[in-house]
């Protein structure tokens, strides 16, 4: 064998050799731990499993209320990535080095409804919340969960805070407020519209959309945490976030774009 010869067959050697490690590292599954607004949840249900049947990565999912995320995560949760029921958080975990800088992005607007699991209870324009009729009026913790704070400010422009507050009854979360609704412990209560709409209408009970001129709009962010850097899991997750189909199905339980 000549030198050309054999420099061509080293050369060669080497290409397929790159190309074996980049096919392989592309194929290699991962996990991502990922904290999740429990107002998603469903929604990320259905996203997780169409991410995992398309890239073969594993999901493991934590729900619950963003604030109560944020403080774990300042104590050293080790979350890939978080999706929040608001903008703030992701906005403070990158300022204080605790999410990759320039990796927040809005991935759904939340729309708050004013809910009961009976039927007509709710009219349709809240006119139920001035007329009485109602012992305990559900919502999520204000201080900690953005759609207890929407909620507030839907009152507050009412001017109904004062009148109704000894009637709140406080979820952790606004999945926690739903549940105080849905099992009859609260007669109505301000949840998360994914979570009372089914096939593009309210699927049990009765509600009254909020118009999202009551309050600040529900912009809902993800962002990559810094024990996401270097996951593969975790970056594919944020882009599937963003494609097509994936806005589309996100559409379908109730968000805006």
């Amino acid at each position: 064998m000549g030198l050309r010869t054999f420099r061509l067959a080293v050369t060669l050697c080497r290409a397929i050799l790159a190309l074996a490690c980049l096919i392989g590292g592309s194929a290699r599954a991962d996990a991502v731990r990922v904290a999740v607004a429990a107002n998603f949840a469903a929604p990320m249900q259905a996203v997780a499993a169409a991410f995992e049947r398309a890239t073969g990565h594993k999901t493991l999912m934590s729900f619950g209320a963003t604030g109560a995320f944020y403080a774990q995560i300042r104590n050293g949760a080790p979350f890939h990535a978080l999706l929040a029921a608001d903008d703030d958080v992701p906005a403070r975990l990158e300022r204080e080095g605790l999410a990759e800088a320039g990796s927040r992005f809005t991935y759904a607007i939340g729309s708050l409804v004013l809910w009961s699991a009976r039927p007509g209870f709710v009219d349709g324009n809240g006119a139920v919340l001035r007329q009485g009729g109602f012992t305990r009026l559900a919502l999520a913790n204000p201080k900690i969960a953005p759609y207890g704070a929407a909620a507030m400010e839907t009152l507050e422009k009412f001017g109904l805070v004062s009148a109704l507050q000894p009637k709140f009854v406080l979820g952790e979360n606004v999945a926690q407020a739903y549940q105080f609704v849905s099992t009859g412990n609260a007669e109505l209560g301000f949840v998360a519209l994914s979570q009372v709409m089914k096939e593009g209408r309210i699927a049990s009970g009765s509600a009254w959309v909020v118009p999202s001129s009551m309050h600040r709009e529900i912009r809902q962010d993800a962002v990559l945490l810094m024990a996401g850097r270097g996951n593969v899991a975790a970056g594919a997750l944020l882009r599937h976030l963003r494609a097509p189909a994936t806005v589309a199905l996100i559409q379908g339980f109730g968000y805006r774009p």
